[in-house]
Formats: C-alpha cells, structure tokens, sequence
C-alpha cells in the first residue's frame, strides 16, 4: 500500500508567539506582546474543522506542539487550546504521543497542570545551553536556575517523559563550555536529547552580524569536536542515537518527528505551518492576522501543491538517511512500486565505495563517516 495517500495519523500545530526573538531565530514566530491570542486560537478552531473535513484523521498517533514558544499561552487559553484537539481530534492511539515545545522562562506549575489535564504527555524544553553567558549571547531569556525550577515543576505536574535542547558551534563556544552543558545536562537523566548546531539564517540578528564580521563562530575542527564529544558521551551515558541530532533511551525516541523522517503523512495547522496529505504539500499563511482574515474564508493555504513522484523519492532518501537505521528496500518499494536500486543504484554504489553509506541486508544506512558529512550525503540524491 503507498503510505503517502493514507490518511495523516500525526498533526503538527504551530503557535507563533514568543516572549522574545532568540539572535539566531528563523521560525515563524511574533513577540506576544499586543497579539490577538484568542482571536488566533478561533482561527485555529477554523482551520481544524475545515481541515478534518476535506481530509479525515486516520487514528492520531502524535500531536506536536510548536512555535514561537507554545507555552506564553496563559493557563486558562492553554485549557482551551487543548480542548479544541481534543474536540477535532478525538478518535486517538492509547499510547498516544503529545508533545509540546516550551521554554523554561514561561511554565510555571499552573500551566503545566493546564498541559497535563489536557492530554500533553511529552514535553521538549528548548534550553541550548547551561552557560549563562552564553544564553545571554544567543538571546535567550531564561537562565539555568530557570531550567531546573521548569523540569522540577513538570515532573510536579506528573510529566515523566521529557526532552531538551542543546545546541553548538555557538559564539564563543568550546569544546570545555560543551563538555560542561553535557555534564549538567547528562545529570539531569532525562529520556530525550536533541542536539543541534547553529546555522546562520537569514532574516536573523545573528546573519546580519555574521556579515559585519561580529559573529565570532567556534572553528570547523572545534565543531567537529563539539560533535564528536557529544556522540561518545550520549553513547556512554546509555542513549541511542536514532538521528543525526537525536538521542533517547531505548523506547523513547520522537515517534512525531520520526513521522517526518519516514517521509509519512501529517496534517499542519497554524500561521506558517507546513503539512503533507494525499500527496499534496502545503504551506500556510504566515502573518498573524493574514491567518486569522484567511481562516475565515476557507482553508489558510499560501500554496499548495502535488509532490512528482521524483520529489517524493528524492525526500524519502533525504530524510530517511537521518534516521541511523537508515532506509529500507522493502518500504521503498511499497511506495513507488520499484527497487530502490532501479531509481538511485549509481548514486548508493558511489557513497557505498566512498565509505559514506553501508549496506546490510535490505537496509541502507549512513556510516560513521556519513554521519558526519550527512547533508553532502543528502544532497547526493537530489536531480
């Protein structure tokens, strides 16, 4: 059966506001300060119905939560919100997976009540790092004490199943200052870890810097080590690493973002939200009020459009490389009706010889030198 046609059984939901714009931010995302919240969460309400209309849920197996940082919402538009998915999204998996991103300057014991009595099971605290100065450097408003009074009052709330972010190759940053967040984050025993290295974005404080030569960016052998050192010490610590940037304790990995990596339906709701249904990919209207005004005449679509099947066989190789148990034969060929060595065998041949990839059985992979040049791997797929 080709998966790409099943009905979504993951929804992605983006709400846009945030306490601050972090230097290096360049998600849709809008200071709260003078929005219209509730007026957001009613276009939301729209769009949720309209969506569940045209395209109904197969049963929901993760819900995921983004932003901007979901969690400015106050306890009582948190209730609602919540409410909502559970109005348009009701017939669920029983070991459903319900993620929501927060930042640790805005959850206090009574939002996280609000989160858990509403169904949040699963909650990813985007922290990047526990040197202070360097929050300061990157923009963040939160602090340490911050991190550990927020995972203090989740676990209050009864959350068990926690993740946070670090990220490096930061301003400044070395291989010591890493080795000590991981110290201080590997304390913390939490299930999840994601782990990712800046990028320079447009439309961002920190690439306007990085063009007048004010960003002082960490050389490329000391990123490499920063990469290296967090392998061997999440390994160490007993996490597997699944992607590129990911580790979990064994049964804890993110089955929502997975649905990304598996190149498998979602819907995508909210200003600016990306969604993948029926073989069509969608991008919605970002502004905030452009997506209120929109929802109120139908679908919030900027665009929307078929994805060939040479896309859809580019992104599955993409994407499902991240994944470190790599891709497999057989479910290439229940979605596109062909060997995978009838579409890429020069390519995979190429890699493979070059050490990049490894074959073992059906399974094709990225090997430890891949892991570490995974987007020239990625990029080798691509017409």
């Amino acid at each position: 059966m080709n998966t790409r046609y099943t009905a979504p059984e993951a929804v992605y939901i983006h709400i846009p506001f945030c306490t601050n714009k972090c230097f290096y931010c360049d998600f849709n995302s809008y200071v709260l300060k003078g929005q219209p919240v509730m007026d957001y969460l009613d276009a939301l309400e729209r769009e949720m119905e309209r969506t569940v209309q045209a395209q109904p849920p197969g049963k929901i197996a993760t819900i995921f939560v983004g932003g901007g940082t979901p969690t400015v919402l106050l306890p009582d538009q948190m209730a609602h919100f919540l409410k909502l998915v559970r109005t348009y999204f009701p017939d669920q998996h029983e070991n459903l997976e319900f993620s929501m991103e927060a930042n640790p300057g805005t959850t206090d014991l009574e939002k996280l009540t609000a989160m858990k009595e509403g169904g949040v099971n699963r909650i990813s605290f985007g922290v990047q790092s526990f040197d202070n100065g360097l929050l300061e450097t990157i923009g963040r408003i939160h602090n340490t004490d911050d991190v550990y009074r927020s995972l203090e009052n989740a676990a209050k709330a009864g959350f068990d199943n926690m993740s946070i972010d670090l990220m490096f190759g930061l301003p400044n940053q070395t291989p010591e200052m890493m080795e000590k967040t991981l110290n201080a984050a590997l304390a913390l025993d939490l299930k999840h870890y994601s782990i990712y290295s800046l990028k320079v974005e447009e439309n961002t404080l920190f690439h306007t810097m990085y063009h007048k030569n004010q960003l002082p960016l960490p050389s490329e052998d000391d990123e490499l080590d920063m990469y290296l050192l967090i392998m061997r010490r999440l390994k160490e610590a007993g996490y597997g690493q699944y992607e590129i940037s990911n580790f979990a304790r064994p049964g804890y990995e993110s089955r929502h973002n997975t649905t990304y990596w598996r190149n498998q339906p979602y819907y995508g709701l909210g200003a600016g939200a990306h969604g993948y249904a029926e073989g069509h990919r969608h991008v919605n209207v970002k502004g905030v009020q452009p997506y209120i005004d929109r929802t109120k005449e139908g679908l919030p679509h900027l665009e929307r459009f078929p994805v060939t099947e040479q896309e859809a066989m580019e992104d599955f190789m993409m994407v499902g490389l991240r994944l470190l148990e790599g891709i497999s034969g057989d479910d290439f060929t229940a979605q596109f009706g062909i060997p995978v060595e009838e579409k890429f065998g020069k390519t995979l041949e190429d890699l493979i010889s070059r050490g990049l990839l490894e074959r073992s059985g059906n399974k094709i992979r990225l090997s430890e030198q891949g892991i570490l040049f995974g987007n020239d791997v990625f990029a080798s797929f691509l017409e």
